[in-house]
């Protein structure tokens, strides 16, 4: 079979970490793509060009740059017909490959560089940003030198709803343990033995990272280590210690570099080093969590997991290297249910957001990077990714291979059919009182390990969904025993407790 000159192509990858956290030393977040770009070129056994198509770069937090992508290919000494940014998400990375080989495959680009990466951890310890020697957005420019705007070439979709803003229920170290709590009413499982099976998950976890170079965190823990509570390990949000947390203080980069195969053979990229993406598939559940059905049930994951495989004309046993998003594990059991997969199933090529380390928006384009090396050292496997943004709100996955897809890469969106589905009406203000039934919770405890919030989601008589979000250590520490999913409770208004 000919290939296809329009297929699009994966050739290089590329890494990079940064401990230094010394101000004078310390990378910048640009200076650590530019590294992992470098290393990508290399890993593709090519010199990197002077002109690309594009240069897109996932959306930081650690460092404010006039254009990350235009910074990005300067450092490089690239220069692109467009510089890019995405929205925030962690889905991001596995749809800019998306969004990047539908191009490539419709002839609209042929060489595209894509990358991400943070310095949280110099930022954490550098609590003075002036003391950084860092790039000043602000500085001015001349006319000849002005920086080009960047371009948004993803669509964004905003997370929360007016009422979830004004009870402050905004953050993932909230949301994901409510999400734990419902997956174990679900199974109907106790306390401890739910506990034990997530700690036994992020146990697998860590001994993945702990053979990952480019992990940052490389220690093996046993179940007990990720279970016992300690200064080191404080509960966060029930039932979630800190270890289960995704370890977003990391700096890291990574970067991949796509073209078409046309482009590929021109550049004299070894055939030995090209990775396909088979297909792909962008969605996302119900875009409030107020009106999802279920914190148990993610049909958004079953659904763009499903067409993703069947575009590629496979099964997910069928699979040999996967990695589920992995920021909470509530987020990966979501994940694995969804697709059909049991949990004791090695679920993450790197370690996952809490060992390998979560920079944000860009832990997926290390799962890719690493499924690129699997995949290489494997070449007969398939690879899955499934990347997570919001509170298991937006979706992307990635199907990829050694080999050709047979009918070129393909893409598509199950939303139609998701938006459909059923949801919930949230109750607001006063409307939302009277009796209520915990559906999901979580306990939110203070930097010194003790109680301090209820945060749960409760259906009222008629199945609408209400909030309640109390910042008082009495009820926080009523909660925090025994299986609290199913108690009834009433309401006073919407986020406050008459009784509980």
């Amino acid at each position: 079979m000919s290939l296809d000159p329009r297929t699009p192509v994966l050739i290089g990858a590329g890494q990079a970490l940064d401990r230094d956290t010394q101000p004078a030393t310390a990378k910048h977040p640009v200076a650590l793509m530019a590294e992992a770009v470098t290393a990508a070129f290399s890993d593709a056994a090519i010199a990197a060009p002077t002109q690309v198509d594009s240069v897109r770069v996932v959306r930081l937090l650690s460092w404010k740059y006039t254009n990350t992508a235009h910074a990005l290919a300067s450092a490089c000494g690239i220069t692109a017909k467009q510089y890019g940014t995405t929205p925030h998400g962690g889905n991001m990375p596995q749809s800019l490959v998306n969004l990047t080989a539908r191009q490539i495959a419709a002839g609209e680009v042929e060489l595209v560089v894509l990358a991400g990466g943070e310095c949280a951890r110099t930022r954490s310890v550098v609590k003075d940003a002036s003391a950084l020697p860092w790039p000043d957005p602000n500085t001015k420019t001349t006319d000849t030198e002005r920086v080009p705007a960047a371009e948004n070439i993803v669509e964004d979709l905003a997370l929360l709803n007016d009422e979830e803003q004004r009870l402050g229920i905004m953050l993932p170290v909230q949301h994901y343990p409510m999400f734990e709590s419902a997956l174990r009413a679900a199974a109907g499982r106790s306390v401890a033995s739910h506990e034990r099976r997530i700690a036994e998950l992020w146990s697998r976890f860590s001994a993945v990272a702990a053979s990952n170079p480019y992990a940052w965190l490389q220690t093996p823990l046993s179940a007990d280590q990720v279970l016992t509570v300690s200064p080191d390990n404080r509960m966060i949000g029930l039932p979630y210690r800190k270890v289960m947390n995704s370890n977003n203080q990391v700096n890291l980069a990574a970067a991949v570099v796509m073209c078409s195969a046309e482009r590929a053979m021109a550049l004299g990229v070894p055939r030995d080093r090209w990775v396909f993406p088979w297909a792909g598939a962008d969605c996302h559940e119900h875009q409030f969590v107020s009106n999802r059905w279920s914190f148990a049930e993610t049909p958004a994951i079953r659904l763009g997991g499903q067409r993703a495989l069947q575009l590629a004309g496979l099964g997910i046993d069928d699979i040999a290297q996967i990695d589920l998003y992995s920021c909470f594990p509530s987020a990966v059991q979501l994940g694995a249910a969804s697709l059909g997969l049991d949990l004791t199933r090695q679920l993450t090529l790197t370690g996952g957001l809490s060992f390998a380390g979560g920079p944000w928006n860009n832990y997926v384009m290390h799962a890719i990077a690493t499924a690129m090396m699997r995949l290489r050292e494997s070449p007969d496997d398939h690879a899955f990714i499934w990347a997570n943004g919001g509170y298991a709100t937006k979706h992307a996955f990635g199907v990829y291979a050694t080999t050709p897809p047979p009918n070129g890469f393909l893409h598509e969106s199950p939303q139609a059919a998701i938006d459909a589905l059923p949801a919930r009406q949230l109750a607001t203000g006063d409307d939302a009182r009277g009796a209520a039934t915990i559906e999901a919770y979580t306990v939110m405890h203070d930097r010194g390990g003790e109680p301090e919030r209820l945060i749960a989601a409760t259906l009222l008589a008629d199945g609408r969904r209400a909030w309640v979000n109390v910042a008082d250590a009495t009820v926080a520490r009523d909660f925090v025993t025994d299986e609290q999913v199913g108690r009834r409770v009433v309401l006073r208004r919407s986020g406050e407790l008459e009784s509980a």
